[in-house]
């Protein structure tokens, strides 16, 4: 089993590549990667961080590993810097996907009901296109918004069905964290997510409160971890949905600075157990 891991590396601030290439390579799956850019930091909380766009460097990176006759069984694409970046990931879907092979795009825009300062409507409109060539997308609340035209701030509990039903007209396995449910007066966050049947479903673990960057890379790189070991879809978001909560929960009991990234390391052991249990 070979995945591909479509992202940025920032080197300091665990999220993108630096999260999803230990998590997923930890599943017992090779992990290969594709940098779309290099930052000093991630953007959350960070002032001063540096960037540079490896878009000039990936077309002979792609050149070489077609002499190689690689393959991928999972490409997943996360954060992409630009439209023709957007547009090299399609390419490389063509191109490296095995027939029959699955691929996941986690469409990073934006969060708290806002796109992140350096995406406009008109990116959103091509990730769309992205999302539509896709066999399982995994955006925030926020990209989901982004996605189907749905108003952020006006969106309740009552509307996350609704909501799903728009993404499967784009992608057939839509993925959504960050749902805030109330049940019995404590909230949660959940996940709803649509099976291969098309079936809406969710599932949900007690709501840590606080900002905590990193946590959609950390569900999305244990989404492909699990799915790469042939877990079925509830399995697989069941399992993700708890690591990435018991990875925020850790980080709130270390008191870790949010901006750092969530603590993972600790909880990689009680994941890798449970998704022993129910691997094929």
């Amino acid at each position: 089993m070979r995945v591909l891991a479509i992202n940025d590396i920032s080197c300091v601030g665990k999220c993108s590549l630096t999260v999803a290439l230990p998590i997923i390579s930890a599943c017992g799956v090779t992990c290969d990667i594709l940098p779309t850019a290099i930052l000093s930091t991630h953007t959350g909380g960070f002032q001063g961080y540096t960037f540079r766009d490896l878009s000039d460097d990936i077309p002979a990176i792609l050149a070489h590993w077609k002499s190689l006759g690689l393959k991928y069984d999972i490409i997943i694409s996360g954060y992409l810097g630009s439209i023709s970046q957007i547009d090299m990931v399609k390419s490389v879907k063509k191109n490296f996907l095995k027939e029959g092979g699955l691929f996941i795009v986690d469409p990073v825009m934006g969060d708290n009901g806002v796109l992140y300062s350096h995406f406009d409507q008109k990116f959103v409109e091509e990730m769309k296109s992205l999302c539509k060539i896709a066999d399982i997308i995994v955006p925030n609340l926020t990209e989901a918004c982004f996605l189907t035209n749905t108003d952020y701030a006006s969106l309740t509990e009552d509307g996350y069905d609704a909501l799903l039903q728009k993404l499967k007209i784009l992608c057939p396995q839509p993925s959504v964290t960050g749902c805030d449910i109330l049940r019995g007066g404590k909230k949660y966050s959940a996940v709803f997510y649509a099976d291969l049947n098309g079936s809406v479903k969710q599932y949900a673990t007690e709501k840590v409160e606080g900002t905590f960057h990193g946590s959609g890379d950390v569900y999305a790189s244990a989404l492909v971890g699990a799915l790469a070991r042939h877990v079925p879809m509830d399995e697989a978001v069941r399992i993700s949905a708890d690591f990435t909560k018991n990875s925020i929960a850790q980080t709130k009991a270390d008191k870790t600075e949010a901006r750092y990234g969530l603590n993972s390391e600790s909880q990689m052991l009680p994941f890798l157990l449970a998704l022993d249990k129910v691997a094929q």
